[in-house]
């Protein structure tokens, strides 16, 4: 896959489109039916239909439920099948209409909320109409989200559907913040990029044929993965709507570098990935409506539009893009990637200027985030190894939280920097020596990237610690072994300024577990310590308890709520193993190792994740 640049255009003739109602309708009471909406929303698919063939790129055309009720939409959406082959699909958003109201007295319209009776019996209607129009089944369908009930029924009932629109990438409190706390989509923590997704969780990868859910899933945008991480991901993606929302554009020339040099960046991920790279464009009809939106004119909507699709255009002239319908992608996919080959992305700050630098890691064991600003700490940590069961809409225990439960998570457990008491979920190491301690989430650096075989390597730039009469250059390999479900970090000590000294290397975890910035009971959770002819543990109960075993192979939790245990072990002969339970003001546990170590000397640990039972 030499440097393979592939693009899934998405259209949708939402007849109804969000947001749009209320601004078509200014002064007039709700309308769904209203013509001018109706006429408007055709317009502007046409036009984004228009735009994307004038630059020669081919379409999937997601049918809206309420699409499938317009004679105009559907004949457009045959026509552009058979002049250039673009896809006629099916989306599960865009419900809302008065013949779906009606039906269902209900003012939902997010698929994986309604309760599993219902997801079924829609699914049916939308599926049903969509076959008396055309004559056949989608291939290929989506929503914000899909669950993985939801997924595993269309894929027994529909089984040609192949490809999916399955999650939207950090959508979860960040997102809810900045929407007034209005909008309940809370899907944090799957992946950014195409997968293939377990039957029994949408945002863990199959790891295997028979964990396989027959699809192939696509991200709802493509996404800032630092922007989007540190803040709103709506600002920041490939929708240039997104881009114009973000206020990242000149508002005197109406140019938008910044949407290019993420198009560009996501083409550089090429270089991480068997010269492999993805992207999409999606954008629904309720951004360009006539009046416009949030701040912008709809003349700057329209150009942007246009800008982004001439973007594309030009690199699929240059022989630098390929352009795939959703069908024709989930072919391409399942021919040219394996069940647990991993995306990587080595990402760099591309708008705020600063020196910042993330690394991305995805594979079915987990999702992992490591950032070099502190010291190649990991800052984010999912453990897609447990797989966990976490059914999701009315009827169940959640009824809006799709997301996927972290162990470490920096925006939502502090990560490093807290406050005067406590400590924040992050994997690091401190140095100590003669009473001084520091740990090296202080030391900022840089990382490349290297594949060796099925290893994944992120060299550290070496950082320099200094105590009151000695410095330490300490060198870091962070190890991704593909199938492995572990992290192996090696450390190196470099120099140091007096090559008889030692020093205290403390490698450790911090780590809980949850999907919002909430705490949750961590009664339950078992830690313990073990070596080769004891163990000790603690079963958690808030009380600030501690053991350490010396000789030990690994210090491990076990947390039955998500169904996973987490461990660290080393392959250290000497130094100790020790266990650190939390407590209410700060309900986090720790696993730790530390050994004195000398100049010239190498240790490994590994963070090993495993489902529980």
């Amino acid at each position: 896959m030499d440097n393979t640049f592939v693009v899934n255009i998405i259209h949708r003739p939402e007849m109804v489109p969000e947001y749009a109602e209320k601004v078509t309708g200014q002064g007039k009471a709700e309308d769904i039916g209203r013509k001018a909406l109706l006429t408007e929303s055709l317009d502007i698919f046409k036009f984004q239909q228009e735009t994307a063939h004038k630059n020669g790129l081919k379409v999937t055309i997601q049918m809206t439920y309420a699409s499938l009720f317009n004679d105009e939409a559907c004949e457009l959406a045959k026509s552009d099948h058979e002049k250039y082959g673009d896809e006629i699909a099916l989306s599960l958003l865009g419900l809302p209409c008065k013949e779906f109201r009606e039906k269902y007295k209900t003012k939902d319209f997010c698929i994986w909320m309604f309760s599993m009776e219902d997801k079924k019996s829609i699914v049916d209607d939308v599926f049903g109409k969509f076959h008396d129009r055309f004559g056949f089944y989608p291939e290929s369908t989506g929503s914000y989200y899909m669950d993985a009930e939801l997924t595993n029924y269309i894929k027994e009932k529909y089984p040609m559907v192949k490809c999916a629109v399955a999650t939207c990438w950090e959508e979860g409190p960040k997102a809810y913040h900045t929407c007034n706390n209005s909008w309940y989509t809370l899907f944090d923590g799957g992946p950014w990029n195409p997968w293939i997704p377990s039957k029994q969780n949408t945002h863990a990868p199959a790891s295997n044929e028979a964990e396989d859910s027959g699809i192939v899933a696509i991200p709802h945008l493509s996404r800032d993965l630092l922007a989007c991480y540190d803040g709103n991901g709506s600002n920041f993606g490939t929708h240039p709507q997104n881009v114009l929302r973000g206020m990242i554009y000149d508002t005197k020339t109406w140019e938008y570098p910044y949407l290019y040099n993420l198009i560009d960046q996501y083409r550089y991920l090429a270089k991480f990935n068997n010269g492999y790279s993805y992207n999409m464009m999606f954008v629904g009809p309720g951004w360009l409506n006539k009046m416009g939106r949030w701040e912008q004119p709809y003349e700057l909507l329209k150009k942007s539009y246009e800008d982004g699709m001439a973007y594309y255009g030009e690199l699929k002239k240059k022989g630098e893009l390929i352009d795939m319908t959703m069908a024709e992608f989930a072919d391409f996919y399942r021919e040219n990637k394996g069940y647990e080959e991993p995306e990587c992305a080595l990402w760099k700050d591309i708008l705020y200027g600063s020196d910042k630098q993330l690394f991305w890691y995805v594979d079915p064991y987990m999702r992992a985030c490591v950032n070099m600003d502190q010291g190649g700490a990991i800052v984010d940590l999912r453990p897609y190894a447990s797989k966990i069961k976490w059914e999701v809409g009315i009827g169940t225990k959640h009824v809006q939280d799709a997301s996927y439960p972290f162990l470490i998570q920096e925006k939502y457990r502090a990560g490093y920097f807290t406050h005067y008491a406590g400590e924040g979920t992050v994997r690091s190491a401190k140095v100590s020596y003669n009473g001084e301690e520091v740990d090296l989430c202080l030391c900022r650096t840089h990382a490349a990237f290297s594949q060796e075989g099925k290893k994944r390597i992120l060299t550290l730039d070496p950082v320099d610690i200094e105590f009151y009469d000695l410095t330490v250059k300490i060198g870091t390999r962070i190890i991704f072994e593909e199938g492995s479900s572990n992290i192996q970090h090696e450390r190196t000590i470099l120099e140091m300024s007096n090559p008889d000294a030692e020093v205290e290397l403390n490698e450790y975890i911090v780590a809980c577990y949850g999907t919002t910035e909430y705490p949750e009971d961590m009664t339950g959770i078992t830690l313990g310590v073990a070596g080769s002819s004891s163990e000790k543990t603690i079963d958690y109960a808030y009380k600030c308890r501690e053991e350490k075993l010396d000789g030990a192979s690994n210090a491990y939790a076990v947390i039955p709520a998500i169904d996973t245990r987490v461990s660290l072990s080393t392959d250290a002969k000497d130094g100790f193993g020790y266990i650190e339970e939390g407590y209410a003001f700060s309900p986090m546990f720790k696993l730790g190792y530390k050994k004195r170590i000398s100049d010239k000397e190498v240790i490994s640990t590994w963070l090993n994740l495993e489902k529980a039972n």
